[in-house]
């Protein structure tokens, strides 16, 4: 049984995974299994893994399931006590899964890790140093855009794991279930943030487990405009308890009119455009996620008073997914 499970998830990107696996063959730490879930894609990326990575195990879908849909299949299939996902236009540092795997050594109370994720192409800035989630319903990056100068340089708790690497505890999946299929692409990492922290464990940043990240390279303005307008509201139809919607809901609308406003006045961008029609397929949401909140409550440990203290305020960094 490998430590870890690193499952990537893939679409069309033959070109990014050299540099991914290379990486991935310099790690400190040998003891994992490489799991690529293929969307179907048409680039000749099955035949490159076949004939250079052969340490690869490769999962053909032949259809596009979507960012969850792979990590899913990936999970289904992964023997690894540590459980990572992984971008693949990512590059890690040599000692990432070295620095994951003590770190979860070292924190019982923790179940989930997110690693210090930079720019690929500007090392010294910063894409997440961890993600947050306010009270507003609005969740984002730490740190995001700015230059690392050592702000981020502490272990601290923060409320979820960006999906572009982040580490799980097996044990801790196996209760709180792993990546919810109707989120598709965009927020489905913060989902389960959310059920990882209602359970009761914690989510460490670890800055010693550094990823090189080319930022939007697999995803899309126009894509994640329109999945971000949705699945904000899914996070808030699925998780948010009801008594913090009690005290909180003007915060939320406010938050949500504030991304109607600005994307009415970008009326003529298609991204705009799409986030106005993902805000509308999230309020007609509401009528899948709410069934799912039994689920979600039925794994709850913490109190209300713990929870607010895990959230953001308003007035915190701004938001950038």
């Amino acid at each position: 049984m490998p430590v870890a499970s690193i499952i990537i998830p893939h679409f069309n990107g033959r070109h990014h995974l050299p540099g991914c696996f290379d990486s991935l063959r310099q790690q400190s730490c040998p003891d994992f299994e490489i799991i690529l879930v293929d969307n179907g894609s048409s680039d000749g990326t099955q035949e490159l893994v076949r004939a250079q990575y052969p340490e690869v195990r490769l999962i053909e879908l032949g259809e596009n399931r979507g960012f969850t849909g792979a990590c899913n299949a990936g999970w289904a299939t992964a023997q690894g006590d540590i459980i990572i996902l992984l971008n693949n236009d990512t590059a890690v540092h040599p000692h990432w899964l070295s620095e994951i795997a003590r770190a979860f050594s070292e924190h019982p109370e923790v179940g989930s890790i997110a690693s210090k994720m930079l720019l690929f192409d500007r090392r010294d800035h910063i894409h997440t140093a961890g993600d947050f989630y306010r009270v507003d319903g609005i969740p984002g990056n730490r740190g995001v855009w700015q230059k690392d100068e050592g702000q981020y340089d502490q272990e601290e708790y923060v409320f979820s794991a960006c999906g572009g690497a982040a580490a799980y505890r097996r044990e801790v999946l196996e209760t709180v279930g792993f990546l919810d299929d109707d989120f598709f692409f965009s927020c489905e990492d913060v989902d389960l943030g959310w059920r990882i922290n209602l359970a009761g464990w914690r989510v460490l940043y670890v800055p010693t487990a550094v990823v090189y990240h080319k930022l939007k390279a697999t995803g899309g303005s126009v894509t994640g405009s329109y999945y971000d307008g949705r699945n904000f509201l899914y996070l808030i139809w699925k998780n948010y308890p009801i008594t913090q919607l009690r005290n909180y809901w003007p915060l939320i609308v406010k938050a949500q009119l504030r991304i109607t406003s600005a994307a009415l006045r970008a009326w003529r961008g298609e991204a705009a455009r799409a986030r106005l029609r993902g805000q509308l397929a999230g309020l007609w949401g509401l009528f899948k996620m709410w069934p799912k909140r039994k689920q979600v409550q039925a794994i709850r440990r913490l109190d209300d008073d713990s929870l607010t203290g895990r959230l953001s305020p308003v007035d915190d960094a701004p938001s950038h997914r």
